[in-house]
């Protein structure tokens, strides 16, 4: 496929998701804060499955990482009140304030860029780093809140549940992900290989997202991740 085409692909996709989630937070079927979870989740595993549409040019990942980039850039221009943009507004903030965006949001795409650019699909790392940021950070929030459990100790206002959803999340997201980019040939290793670090990374990531912090996660729990797959993988 031409990069170009998989460029629009990937945009389309993206932008698709992200307005399907902003017109239903608005119109209120569904929370606001839930629906701020589900872009969380979703966004990651579709960009990065999309990422399989690219030939293979040198300057894929440049091309690949101008969706996040520009996504993010709009969070930017919304969140400082130069874009006038309700539904965003709704469906991202928990106060509908337009300058949460800056941080969580905004944060969040910062690293989609980031990882996109240092590691591409020539290597698990950045994959694994962005599933445990989506299926890690974004899962834990929702079972958390569905599940009555204990409070963690040294951080009250998470709890044994979202603890739980972080590891079995960014694990089940991660282990989807890899499973295609093996079947698909982009690593040679067995898949069951990749198991073992998995685990660890999953393990890593739910201790470092437990620790009382707020709007950082998104920057703390990908770059422990990345930092570890860099050894693991």
């Amino acid at each position: 496929m031409n990069s170009f085409l998989a460029l629009f692909l990937t945009f389309v996709a993206s932008i698709l998701w992200l307005r399907i989630m902003d017109f239903a937070a608005h119109h209120g079927w569904v929370e606001s804060r839930m629906s701020r979870k589900i872009i969380h989740i979703g966004t990651g595993p579709i960009f990065v499955l999309c990422w399989l549409l690219f030939p293979g040019q040198w300057y894929d990942r440049y091309l690949a990482a101008l969706v996040p980039g520009l996504i993010t850039l709009q969070f930017a221009l919304i969140g400082l009140g130069l874009v006038k943009d309700e539904a965003s507004v709704k469906a991202m903030s928990r106060s509908g304030d337009p300058r949460e965006i800056l941080r969580g949001p905004l944060y969040y795409g910062l690293m989609f860029v980031l990882l996109t650019l240092v590691f591409w699909r020539e290597t698990p790392v950045g994959m694994v780093a962005l599933m445990m940021l989506c299926g890690g950070d974004g899962i834990a929030d929702i079972i958390g809140r569905r599940f009555n459990s204990s409070r963690l100790p040294h951080s009250p206002d998470k709890s044994v549940a979202g603890s739980l959803g972080v590891f079995f999340g960014g694990w089940i997201l991660s282990a989807l992900v890899l499973a295609v980019y093996t079947a698909a040939g982009y690593f040679s290793a067995p898949f069951s290989t990749t198991l073992l670090p998995l685990t660890l990374i999953a393990l890593v990531s739910t201790l470092i997202e437990s620790l009382p912090q707020r709007d950082v996660d998104n920057v703390t729990v990908t770059l422990a991740a990345a930092l570890l797959g860099w050894f693991l993988f």
